[in-house]
């Protein structure tokens, strides 16, 4: 019997010229005049972002077309699903709020009604921008619980963090829709997201890359410590493509910190980890490869990875895992859920067919 495997992070990528269909004007006219809001930072990799066998055989991206995406990466490794994060992102960040929700919808719309229909095993983390909160939750509510729609993503640029209770709402809707939310990194600078670090701008997308790490830790200590879970206890956040390592010792100083602290925040009724093990979901790809292989288990030992870790590939981008690269990493009963049946919970996925 052949493997599960449940890929939480693939990025197709939207055509503009069809988002462009599914915006009202003025908001149409502006897009296609090619002002689409914020653009990235433009830090250049040497690599390009794309891998260079990501190229279908009529030279056209596979991650820019569904039927090329599903029968050349869905089919070959055996995909049972895959959760999509739809590429723009940046956009979600510009300031001005009525344009960025006018584009999440249409990036939405185009994801629902031309890719979803493709094949079943297609599920898209729905656009938001956390500009106008309320303007994501009334999103959230109209397509939430469409067919296909597994989850609401967040890009881990923001205006502040996301432990703030301005976006209560959009965590209000997400819980009323039982969607997760997944925070992806990479908009960080972009937009109405200010410096990419606390320190300012990095000097080279080598120093920005390494350092995206910080808005995790940022937003994850935000998230834990102003109760954003005793608020909304259905509540499951998804740290996407953030790396696993640094994990531990966050959880670590927090347990500390809540032991002589807690009266600070009155609200935390027990060890920051624990509510991190019950609500804080990762995905492994960019999972860190010590030189020392004894290593990476040592700290796959150090928090509960088999209920916290969920395979991801970030196909189609330039450090992307495939799952048998990833899947050597685990073993037994930890492969199985880190591979397929946490994510399976986390999304609400059906079992495989005879499962």
């Amino acid at each position: 019997m052949r493997e599960s495997i449940i890929d939480t992070d693939i990025h197709p990528a939207a055509n503009p010229k069809h988002i462009a269909e599914f915006l009202p004007q003025p908001w149409r006219a502006r897009w296609e005049m090619g002002n689409m809001g914020s653009p990235p930072l433009g830090y250049w990799n040497p690599n390009g972002v794309r891998r260079v066998d990501a190229i279908g055989p009529d030279g056209a991206p596979i991650a820019s077309d569904p039927v090329h995406l599903s029968k050349l990466f869905f089919d070959p490794y055996g995909i049972e699903y895959g959760i999509f994060l739809t590429e723009p992102h940046q956009v979600l960040l510009t300031p001005e709020p009525d344009f960025a929700a006018a584009v999440a919808s249409a990036i939405n719309d185009v994801m629902i009604q031309r890719w979803l229909p493709v094949d079943a095993r297609f599920r898209i983390a729905m656009h938001v921008s956390p500009v106008d909160p309320a303007l994501a939750a009334r999103e959230i509510h109209r397509v939430g619980d469409t067919p296909g729609v597994a989850a609401v993503m967040l890009p881990s640029g923001a205006r502040m963090a996301y432990g703030d209770r301005y976006y209560d709402p959009i965590y209000q809707a997400a819980t009323e829709h039982h969607l997760p939310i997944c925070m992806h990194p990479g908009t960080e600078g972009a937009g109405i997201s200010g410096a990419p670090t606390s320190a300012g701008y990095p000097g080279s997308y080598f120093e920005w890359h390494t350092g995206l790490v910080s808005s995790f830790i940022t937003h994850l200590v935000s998230l834990l410590a102003q109760g954003t879970f005793q608020k909304f206890p259905g509540l499951t956040f998804v740290l996407v493509e953030g790396g696993v390592s640094w994990i531990p010792p966050v959880l670590w100083r927090m347990d500390k910190n809540w032991k002589g602290l807690r009266k600070s925040v009155p609200w935390l009724d027990r060890l920051p980890s624990e509510i991190a093990r019950e609500h804080i979901r990762m995905t492994t790809q960019p999972i860190e490869e010590p030189d020392r292989p004894g290593a990476l288990q040592d700290m796959l030992g150090m928090f509960d990875a088999a209920k916290m870790l969920m395979f991801s590939s970030d196909f189609p981008h330039w450090d992307g895992d495939t799952p048998d690269f990833a899947g050597r990493h685990f073993k037994g009963e930890l492969r199985r859920r880190v591979m397929s049946e946490t994510a399976r919970e986390v999304y609400r996925l059906p079992p495989p067919a005879g499962g």
